[in-house]
């Protein structure tokens, strides 16, 4: 299948996407009517936007530290680099920095607020158990992500849910202490229904939140196997991640940051009981979709581009 092909798949993940982000927005109005006061709402969306605009600002470096990455050169990763040298030249797209998780589980990520300030990192698992045209399938996920701005986008997403969690939290308390002195009846059953409608609300905005994770998964599987020229590899690559996830877990795992990950880190625990409550959709899934659109032309060429 060619890129051209792979447009209106890629379009259809990004209207998925604008669409849950519109539902997340729509849920904040909600929540903000619920609790009634303008200037409060005010108060706590800027609270929340200053909390998030620094965790964005960051967050290259934060996740990086958590995983103890460590910057690699050329010389020490030559395959490496000339992957990723080659693919961002497709993508016209600047270099990113290059990073090593000394793991022996296998996984990757790309992290960074704009193309610009972006960093890829692998795990030495990783770099072990793939061949190179599924390195290079891999790296074209993750500098789809990149490409996409879908940390900004999670950012975004991140940054509402969690001004309706924390509105949430602190209306639960004031209709709660103020529904004490109330006396009416109707006033009570006004303030129980804002109160269970406070409560779900955080709940509904978390599911949405998770969604547009999934959501943007999807999207950089196909934009990352047009970039590639090769979804069959991506394929093979992910069920190869997968079932070395299952051996080894990631030792260094965490929900803060399981979202970046191209497979989820979190796999057997309780955040990955339910497909709702995960970060990543399912691999079988992915996996599906992307078989569709294997063996079409322009593959070939793509892959003895990538050949170092």
């Amino acid at each position: 299948m060619t890129t051209s092909e792979l447009r209106p798949r890629f379009f259809s993940n990004y209207l998925r996407t604008a669409v849950l982000m519109a539902g997340l927005i729509a849920l904040l109005a909600f929540v903000g009517r619920a609790v009634g006061g303008i200037s409060g709402m005010a108060f706590f969306v800027a609270i929340g936007l200053v909390m998030n605009f620094v965790m964005y600002w960051f967050s290259d470096r934060l996740a990086l530290a958590a995983h103890r990455a460590q910057p690699v050169t050329p010389a020490e990763a030559p395959t490496l680099y000339a992957i990723v040298e080659r693919l961002t030249r497709r993508a016209d797209l600047p270099m990113p920095r290059i990073y090593v998780i000394p793991s022996a589980a296998a996984n990757a990520f790309a992290t960074g607020r704009n193309p610009r300030h972006a960093a890829v990192a692998v795990t030495e698992g990783i770099l072990q158990i793939l061949n190179e045209r599924e390195l290079a399938a891999v790296l074209a996920h993750e500098l789809s992500h990149v490409k996409n701005r879908d940390i900004l986008i999670a950012t975004i997403a991140a940054a509402v849910a969690g001004i309706i969690s924390v509105v949430g939290h602190v209306a639960q308390w004031g209709l709660m202490l103020g529904g004490a002195g109330r006396s009416s009846d109707d006033d009570r059953g006004g303030g129980l229904a804002a109160l269970a409608w406070i409560i779900v609300a955080p709940l509904i905005a978390l599911l949405i939140q998770l969604a547009i994770s999934r959501s943007r998964e999807y999207g950089a599987d196909a934009s990352g196997a047009a970039l590639s020229g090769d979804p069959e590899a991506l394929a093979s690559a992910l069920a190869r991640l997968e079932q070395a996830q299952g051996v080894r877990p990631y030792e260094h795992a965490g929900p803060a940051t399981a979202h970046l990950f191209i497979v989820n880190p979190l796999r057997g625990t309780a955040a990955t009981l339910m497909n709702l409550l995960s970060t990543h959709p399912p691999v079988e899934e992915r996996i599906r979709r992307l078989q569709e659109l294997r063996g079409g032309p322009g593959r070939v060429s793509h892959l003895q581009e990538l050949h170092v």
